[in-house]
């Protein structure tokens, strides 16, 4: 009885952390949906007759093409890279992951520099030519270009790994039915991918909500401008608070519509034959297209932007290793190493608790941690600048300190905002062990926390160390937080790239950049290591 009741109290320990943590983490996003409630003020009437239109526009186009042509990409090279043999097919399938080792900033401020006058590209097409041949980069089409060529391995990663892994027997039986394999493109493949395709897509748009760095250089009118200018420029949070509404209803539609979708899909695999496709030899002039069509994709995505880079950073190495440089290195790595220690802890926390708990609330109040992961940066930042500004009042008020010019603001909003990372990687490593030595410690008179500590953590080490790297990664790269909630003078990697373009030295951007490169590399190795596991 005394070893139950032992239990019980730890479970309830747990169980009250748990929602201690999602509880705080969920104010920021409560605020934004009680702010709405304030009056209404000029500036957000002005915006509302003049300028929401332009935003809702832009918005929708931004989302609809970039989603359709990043899916287009994405699914077609995953069913070639699965289904055919072709000349360096085992190299593309994992370089064809590179291009999202390049956060989307990066690749706007680059290939801004890469079709101006002077321009590689441009000078190679005016070589071609005997004319010179700008492109108009810095446009609608462009950012869509942008988010296409640099988002679209999101949908190619969990496309290829669904098409490898459960439509072996599909093709098979569709091949003995003398399909060929176009036909069995279009009428089999697709049709069973669909719920897949619609949640790979839904990927790519939250980070095309999320983006401000892209949209801010190429002048393009969408919410995550709109925040920024009326918050910086006019000081009004209350109208930024009105326009964060509207970003988020784009974002609830979205994910409401993939929901939709997946649950009305009237095709699913009911096989239990999972194995590994072989892959089927083209002829020769086939292979050749296949390939060209990978290494163009490779190109664009990766090969044009690192080199473009690497020359730039020969350039002007020596005039941006200086000590603002170092110390925005420093704070990246140090800002980004802290917080995603004190995640994965805050994860380990959740997840454990909806594991051992028989509560359906525990479990179901766990989901609310992708709150703040769903939410755009911009939208989450001025959330969080609102609870500061009130935390402020009292800080001020005790003890003469002011945590809105802290660094604090920023280390929470970090945290609120990847804490569904850390949440779902733990939680798959908790799914993959399962249960059955987690009873066993128990039956042998373990207590909830020493088995946590004496045989679970043994067995997630792995993604332990998965969510480490990819919190580490998202956060080192992250650019609209930062701007908003950072203090005065206080740079990051992401911040002082962002400097560089504004003040249209592209060059010198080239080392951060290929910095942050370096580490989002580590997240690309983890992803296709795990997904070949």
């Amino acid at each position: 009885m005394i070893r139950l009741k032992k239990n019980i109290n730890e479970t309830n320990v747990w169980s009250l952390l748990s929602f201690t943590i999602i509880a705080i983490t969920i104010i920021p996003a409560l605020n934004i949906v009680f702010g709405v409630a304030a009056a209404e003020t000029d500036n957000w009437l002005h915006i509302k007759q003049y300028l929401l239109q332009e935003y809702i526009v832009n918005t929708l186009i931004l989302f609809i093409f970039s989603g359709f042509f990043a899916s287009l990409i994405g699914v077609s090279l995953a069913y070639l890279i699965t289904v055919f043999d072709f000349p360096l097919r085992r190299f593309f399938k994992w370089a064809l992951i590179l291009p999202l080792s390049i956060p989307a900033y990066i690749g706007a401020y680059t290939y801004s520099g890469m079709v101006s006058y002077t321009g590689v590209i441009t000078k190679i097409l005016t070589w071609f030519s005997g004319k010179m041949i700008i492109i108009d980069i810095m446009s609608l089409p462009g950012t869509i270009f942008i988010f296409t060529f640099f988002l679209f391995p999101y949908v190619y990663i969990i496309s290829r790994a669904f098409l490898a892994k459960y439509t072996v027997s599909l093709i098979e039986s569709a091949r003995m039915l003398g399909k060929n394999y176009t036909q069995i493109f279009f009428r089999v493949i697709l049709p069973v991918s669909r719920g897949v395709i619609v949640s790979s897509v839904t990927l790519v748009l939250m980070e095309v909500a999320n983006d401000y760095g892209v949209v801010s250089y190429f002048g393009i009118n969408t919410f995550g401008i709109a925040i920024f200018k009326v918050w910086f420029g006019m000081g009004d949070i209350s109208s930024a608070v009105r326009l964060c509404m509207y970003l988020m209803a784009f974002i609830i539609a979205i994910v409401s519509i993939e929901r939709i979708v997946r649950g009305q899909q009237r095709f699913v695999i009911t096989t239990s034959k999972i194995g590994v496709l072989k892959p089927q030899a083209l002829p020769k002039t086939k292979s050749l297209a296949v390939a060209f069509y990978c290494f163009l994709i490779f190109t664009i995505g990766f090969l044009l932007p690192f080199f473009q880079l690497l020359a730039w950073a020969f350039m002007t190495y020596e005039e941006v290793l200086e000590p603002s440089f170092l110390e925005a290195t420093v704070n990246t790595i140090v800002v980004a190493a802290v917080c995603a220690a004190i995640i994965v802890c805050c994860s380990i926390v959740i997840t454990n608790s909806a594991r051992i708990s028989r509560n359906i609330f525990a479990k179901t109040a766990a989901r609310l941690t992708t709150v703040g992961y769903s939410i755009p940066g911009a939208v989450l930042a001025i959330g969080v600048l609102i609870l500061f500004m009130w935390i402020n009042q009292f800080t001020e008020s005790l003890w003469d300190y002011s945590v809105i010019t802290s660094v604090y603001m920023l280390l929470f909003a970090y945290i609120v905002r990847f804490l569904a990372v850390g949440c779902n990687s733990l939680e798959s490593g908790f799914e993959k062990v399962g249960k059955t030595f987690f009873e066993a410690s128990r039956t042998l008179g373990l207590g909830v926390t020493k088995t946590f500590f004496k045989v679970d953590v043994k067995m997630i080490r792995p993604s332990l160390i998965g969510a480490f790297s990819l919190i580490f990664v998202d956060m080192a790269k992250e650019l609209p937080l930062t701007l908003i909630l950072r203090p005065f003078n206080y740079n990051t990697l992401a911040t002082k790239i962002y400097e560089y373009a504004h003040d249209e030295r592209i060059q010198h951007s080239a080392p951060a950049a290929l910095i942050i490169m370096a580490i989002c590399s580590i997240s690309v190795y983890y992803l296709s290591r795990t997904e070949e596991e």
